[in-house]
């Protein structure tokens, strides 16, 4: 018998149980070795998969919170105007309260001082119509002294009076 590439029917039996016994040991080795890499891909893609889920959603939220900041920003502005403008309008109202009590404390300073004025004004009448009383005196007592008649005194009073002045002592 003639064997094709000498092939031989124990050789043929040998390989094939060589192929069954590496099948066999596949399967060993596929479930002991593969199926637990083949677990620990299948983790591996989960865990990367919610990774990325979870950065989408992070970026989902970064971009909210950026949106409301720059809305807050936005706003800062105006509040920072208003609260400006309130300022101001305090500012001046103080101003316009300040000026007022400015203004009467001027007005009362004026009006103690124009009553110090008339009182000045009117010591000072009182003190010339003291010294005119005085002076009268002293004329009639030269009067007297010199011995002149009632027609005489009178006319050096009028004299005097008309010297003196009714509006030197009343101004």
């Amino acid at each position: 018998m003639e064997r094709l590439f000498d092939l031989d029917f124990q050789l043929l039996h040998d390989a094939a149980w060589s192929a069954l016994a590496v099948f066999i040991l596949f399967l060993a080795m596929s479930y002991l070795l593969f199926n637990p890499i083949r677990e620990l891909l299948e983790k591996r893609q989960l865990r990367i998969r919610e990774d990325l889920d979870s950065a989408a959603k992070d970026k989902e939220e970064a971009g909210i919170l950026r949106t409301q900041y720059e809305d807050k920003l936005r706003n800062i502005e105006k509040e920072s105007e208003e609260i400006l403008s309130e300022a101001r309008k305090k500012a001046q109202m103080n101003e316009g309260r300040i000026v007022a009590e400015a203004k009467e404390e001027a007005a009362r300073i004026i009006r103690q001082a124009e009553e110090e004025a008339k009182l000045e004004k009117q010591k000072a009448y009182d003190e010339m119509k003291n010294e005119m009383i005085q002076i009268a005196s002293l004329m009639a007592g030269k009067v007297v002294k010199a011995s002149i008649d009632t027609t005489i005194q009178d006319s050096l009073v009028e004299q005097t009076l008309k010297e003196v002045g009714e509006q030197t002592w009343q101004s």
